[in-house]
């Protein structure tokens, strides 16, 4: 199919335009915001879109500033190649308008009046079902060419659908086959002509049930009345049997749970018994005829003792040593003679200066005097630290006199100490009755564990009997012992079900179908006693209902037969289209191969596609493997899916040839590729009509036909 024309009205920018569209490659350029996505909306709205649609993007479809009742309308015309390679021509209008929406569908001239039926037809002739379909296969929107990776349900639904083959005549025959079987059996919606026929012969059979008892007057209802009370009574008989049995199984039920208590409470008791024994044995067997509580202290003390002795011991193993951290004593001696000398010397110049110049032998002025002044100075100076140094050596000596005296009295203190603390020693030893520390040590050992043994066992005692007297244990394990063989007997009294596991659940399921069968017996003989009571019928009515009854259950055999057909019909389909799937992987990678290797000037050939997930691999050469296509670069991805999509239109439409509607998918590729994919697109249009999107004049030259669409031209107002 291809479109001649195309025209909208009140749709996006377009308030109303017409272009003629070339049955080739018609390239539809225009700068941003000059309409070109809104007539690719256009397009995939006339082929798709019921007229009727109250989807909410047809509202922001509108127009700016048209009305309400300006309701977005798209016509096209078109033609098709039909048998012996004639022509035909048709046209298609649509007003979106909601549930007020029309559709008007001309074929040859004349019109499809049922807008169902003009739909469904014009669907037969684009091969383009839905508008999913149409957005997964021939309709490319600028930064979708991915979205058939993330669209592959949809992708297994086209494959699904070449299962039909060139002319879709098991997608034909599958949809009757589907409406045939919901004639038949609708399941949600109501019961359908299988089941009206089934309630009809069961009502009709009823009835004649009736009218035949009727005929056979009061003996025939006498005997049916007859049976249902034998019936009744069996019911009640088997509904008593099994409330019988019930009331046994929640006996054993109960011993059971009797019979688990008691012997839990035997197993209780008789470990406490044991336990009980135990502890009287360990309290007889302690380690220690002296108890815990002073056994301790004695120990401690003599722990306590034996370090102060090996203390004292280390401490007077060792001579009196005094030791200061003094000078040694200075050597005062030569230096107050040496004072006295300079002394003296000084005082004889002094002298003999003042003598000379008294005397008048000699001038030798104030020099001797001043020199034996400072000679005198110094000597005294000399004297004076000499005797310093002699108080200090005569202290010192007294300090280690007085050090020496006293660490002489520490030491017999430390002995007198030592010989007490001995005397402590054995002392505590005679009390303990044991030779030495180390026995002693053992002991408290041994004494505290089998204190802490006791400890813990009668804590499990308290644990297990609680408040019981201890001597009371064994007539209570006896009570329980008892009374496990008291429930024990009663249980093998009540034979098998007692030991059947649950039997109780069981019998109370049966006592309720029981209860359910002897209401329903009870309800029978009440009909059967009103039969007999009453029996209003005409041999006519029923001669009558019975012929029609032969009939009606012909016609449900067939209606029967008829519904099994189907169903196997749609089954061994299914198994078909699930072999055909297989084929349709390869089919569409043998199509793809091709327009890779050029879409990617030879980097890519190799293409595979796996059928569950319909993921798709390339071969890298410079890898020397399979790469899966989402690890491309955006390029590489954008023209491996466009060859998926036009692989995908050649597999999925058939026979049929829908326009491939592309709003410029070759965006991210370069120059060279964007060259040669738009020539496999050219080569493509002999086959299929392309009508590409576009902003820009690069593609001009390969295009049979150039709509060039104006830009807007207001502007804000600055």
């Amino acid at each position: 199919m291809r479109i001649t024309s195309l025209s909208v009205r009140n749709l996006g920018r377009h308030r109303d335009a017409t272009w003629a569209l070339d049955p080739g490659m018609t390239i539809v350029r225009g700068p941003n915001e000059s309409g070109k996505s809104t007539i690719q909306h256009a397009l995939e709205l006339v082929l798709t879109r019921p007229a009727t649609s109250t989807a909410p993007d047809l509202d922001a479809l509108r127009t700016w500033g048209a009305g309400p009742s300006a309701a977005p309308a798209v016509a096209i015309t078109f033609s098709w190649d039909g048998e012996e390679d004639e022509v035909h021509e048709g046209r298609l209008a649509k007003v979106f308008a909601g549930v007020s929406g029309t559709a008007r569908l001309e074929l040859d001239g004349r019109p499809v009046a049922d807008p169902a039926r003009a739909e469904e037809t014009f669907a037969e002739l684009s091969g383009v079902p839905t508008e999913g379909f149409l957005r997964s296969t021939a309709s490319v929107r600028q930064t979708e060419l991915a979205g058939l990776q993330r669209d592959e349900t949809a992708l297994r639904d086209r494959l699904t659908a070449t299962m039909s083959g060139a002319d879709r005549s098991t997608a034909r025959a599958r949809r009757r086959l589907l409406a045939a079987k919901a004639d038949l059996d609708p399941r949600n919606s109501g019961p359908g002509r299988l089941g009206t026929a089934e309630e009809a012969v069961a009502d009709a059979e009823r009835r004649l049930a009736n009218g035949q008892d009727g005929l056979a007057r009061l003996e025939h209802d006498r005997e049916a009345h007859t049976i249902a009370k034998e019936r009744r009574a069996a019911s009640e008989s088997a509904l008593t049997e099994r409330r019988s049995q019930l009331e046994k199984a929640r006996q054993a039920e109960r011993l059971h749970a009797e019979r688990d208590e008691a012997q839990a409470r035997h197993d209780r008791f008789a470990e406490a018994i044991a336990l009980r024994d135990e502890l009287a044995e360990l309290d007889a067997t302690h380690p220690s005829p002296m108890p815990l509580a002073q056994l301790r202290p004695a120990v401690e003390r003599l722990r306590t003792l034996e370090t102060r002795i090996s203390t004292l011991e280390e401490l007077l193993s060792s001579e009196v040593h005094v030791d200061f951290d003094l000078p040694p004593e200075r050597a005062w001696q030569p230096q107050s003679r040496l004072g006295l000398a300079l002394a003296a010397v000084g005082l004889i110049l002094v002298a003999g200066g003042i003598a000379v110049d008294v005397v008048g032998v000699a001038n030798l002025g104030i020099v001797p005097v001043i020199v034996g002044l400072v000679l005198a100075a110094v000597g005294v100076a000399a004297r004076f630290m000499a005797i310093r140094g002699r108080d200090a050596n005569v202290a010192t000596r007294q300090m280690r006199d007085e050090e020496v005296t006293r660490r002489l009295r520490g030491r017999s203190d430390m002995e007198e100490e030592l010989r007490r603390a001995r005397i402590g020693r054995e002392e505590a030893l005679a009390t303990l009755e044991l030779p030495g520390a180390p026995e002693a040590e053992e002991r408290l050992a041994a004494e505290t564990a089998h204190v802490a043994r006791i400890d813990q066992g009668r804590a499990r005692l308290s644990g297990l009997i609680g408040d019981e007297h201890p001597d009371t244990l064994p007539s209570k394990r006896d009570a329980a012992a008892a009374e496990i063989a008291r429930t024990s007997a009663a249980l093998d009294a009540l034979g098998p079900i007692a030991r059947e596991p649950r039997a109780r659940e069981r019998l109370e399921v049966e006592v309720r179908d029981a209860e359910g069968v002897a209401d329903r017996m009870r309800d029978d003989e009440s009909a059967a006693r009103a039969r007999v009571d009453q029996n209003p019928v005409d041999a006519e009515d029923v001669a009558g209902l019975a012929e029609r009854l032969a009939s009606w259950r012909a016609d449900l055999a067939e209606l029967r037969r008829r519904e099994r057909i189907l169903s196997r019909t749609l089954a061994e389909l299914d198994a078909a289209e699930q072999a055909t799937m297989a084929r349709a992987t390869r089919f569409l990678e043998r199509q793809m191969v091709a327009d890779v290797a050029r879409l990617t000037g030879g980097r890519y050939h190799d293409v595979r596609m796996d059928d569950t997930a319909l993921g798709l691999e390339v071969r890298s050469t410079e890898r020397g493997d399979w790469v899966s296509v989402s690890d491309l670069s955006r390029g590489t991805l954008d023209a491996i899916y466009l060859a998926a999509r036009l692989g995908l239109v050649r597999l999925v439409t058939g026979d049929r040839r829908p326009p491939l509607i592309l709003d410029d998918p070759l965006v991210s590729l370069d120059d060279d590729r964007a060259s040669r994919a738009l020539a496999v697109l050219r080569e493509l249009a002999t086959d299929f009509q392309v009508i590409y999107l576009t902003a820009s004049s690069r593609y001009d030259a390969l295009a049979d036909a150039v709509i060039e669409l104006p830009g807007p031209e207001a502007v804000a107002n600055s």
